[in-house]
């Protein structure tokens, strides 16, 4: 979208501009929209939901019936699904933590309550991994920083389809951003659809919404931020999402596992063969009650006509294709056996290899889009003069995997390291402490409680 950058830079938004960007951003639209519904598993977004029997010309003739067009399993294995809530869970399972840099011995207390009271008013542990799960799924996600009506900061995750980022670099600091949507009113008693954009620049809002095929410019206002408050977190420079390479793999395995439901259901379809013997209608239906045939001659026989299944190959095939999809997508299935309680640390990070690395790139991204989130929020506390506009770059971020945690291992690790790296490095290898100057700090309280007893107790002594 950089070719509308220039034109924005030198004139105001319009109608006609908004229409070529919508254009522009309608394949990338439809492409976000199919992968959130496969995503959900929706009729619409699955094509194995969608698939009906195979259709053969002139099949059937006065002598042969067909019967394998009345079983039509389609069986959805939501891998795609699966590859983005391992992520979402490996990475988000614990909330990112936000921490501020100190300022000699103390921390900066005034903008550690900004983000702390920020934070608990946006549920922001939630708002993240909602976030980090549509950029997974979709390529990309999106968020919007906004003034509430009581004046708090407040923060909305915008569904990434709905949105057009105008960046010169990257969509996690654009400069200018559009949203475009449906909305549904009722006007005696109907509902009624409209069709709205929101576009913003670094200074202000502005609303239009289509009236006869045109858009037409309703309010603008400042959003009271010094940069554009709507803003992207890519999963990956490409912003593709994490299954959209396996997805042909994906629809194998669904086809294969139907067909395979399907010919073991049609057994009980399967012509009944008598060798030897003939049946009119009256003792067809006799057969049906009492389940018991008479056989007369030697070579009288009664068996069913089906067709051999080669089982061994059709489960071959699936755990080909299952082991592809998972390498291929990077990503890891936590209930195979080999995932044991015996797994060592660094056998267990060999396995999660992939996985890992696949994690290290979008928190680079997620950490760009925080920064400038923050810078966003800096600019709007400096107006009140709670902090300094710069003070976003005090701001770091931690993200900690959620991973069953082996104590005695890190425990026997942690002491090993005693005296040989700081207390804050030491303590930073234990799965139990999550924020570790917190940590040190109650440490240091107990340390002081205890001396100050110890010290009561001698002089009691002396006394």
């Amino acid at each position: 979208m950089n070719k509308f950058l220039n034109y924005l830079r030198n004139n105001e938004i319009d109608g006609t501009i908004i229409d070529q960007i919508i254009k522009e951003h309608e394949p990338i639209k439809e492409k976000a929209i199919a992968r959130y519904e496969r995503y959900k598993a929706s009729v619409a977004g699955v094509p194995i939901l969608r698939r009906e029997a195979a259709k053969f010309e002139d099949f059937e003739t006065g002598a042969v019936r067909r019967i394998d067009d009345r079983v039509n399993n389609r069986l959805n294995n939501a891998f795609d699904a699966e590859i983005v809530d391992t992520k979402v869970g490996y990475m988000f399972g614990h909330p990112i933590s936000y921490e501020t840099e100190k300022d000699g011995k103390n921390k900066n207390t005034a903008l550690a309550e900004q983000i702390n009271r920020f934070n608990n008013v946006n549920n922001i542990a939630d708002a993240d991994s909602e976030w980090g799960k549509k950029a997974a799924i979709c390529g990309y996600g999106a968020r919007l920083v906004y003034i509430a009506p009581d004046g708090s900061e407040r923060v909305a995750n915008v569904n990434p389809w709905e949105v057009v980022f105008i960046a010169e670099n990257d969509i996690t600091e654009p400069t200018f951003a559009l949203r475009y949507y449906t909305v549904f009113d009722w006007v005696n008693n109907e509902s009624i659809q409209r069709e709205k954009v929101t576009f913003y620049d670094d200074k202000k809002a502005y609303f239009f919404e289509k009236s006869d095929g045109n858009w037409t410019l309703i309010e603008k206002k400042p959003h009271m931020f010094d940069y554009c408050p709507l803003f992207g977190l890519p999963n990956n420079d490409e912003q593709m999402g994490d299954a959209e390479k396996v997805i042909q793999l994906i629809d194998a395995y669904d086809r294969t596992l139907s067909d395979a439901s399907n010919e073991i259901e049609q057994l009980r379809l399967a012509y009944l063969i008598l060798k030897g013997a003939g049946m009119d209608d009256e003792e067809i239906q006799q057969l049906k009650k009492n389940g018991v045939f008479e056989l007369f001659g030697k070579d009288d026989d009664v068996k069913f006509l089906t067709k051999d299944i080669n089982d061994t190959m059709i489960e071959n095939h699936l755990n080909r294709l299952e082991e592809n999809i998972l390498r291929l997508a990077k990503s890891v299935n936590f209930s195979d056996e080999s995932f044991g309680g015996n797994v060592t640390g660094v056998a267990m990070k060999y396995k999660l290899m992939a996985l890992e690395n696949k994690c290290i790139t979008m928190e680079r991204k997620m950490t760009a889009a925080l920064r400038y989130q923050y810078k966003l929020l800096c600019s709007a506390w400096a107006k009140k003069s709670k902090v300094k506009p710069d003070d976003y770059l005090k701001v770091w971020f931690s993200f900690k995997r959620n991973l069953p945690s082996n104590l005695l291992e890190e425990a026997q690790t942690s002491a090993q390291f005693k005296g040989q790296v700081s207390e804050e490095t030491r303590l930073s290898t234990l799965s139990i402490v999550d924020d570790v100057q917190y940590e040190i700090e109650r440490m240091k309280a107990e340390q002081d409680a205890y001396d100050l007893d110890d010290e009561k107790d001698n002089n009691e002594d002396e006394n």
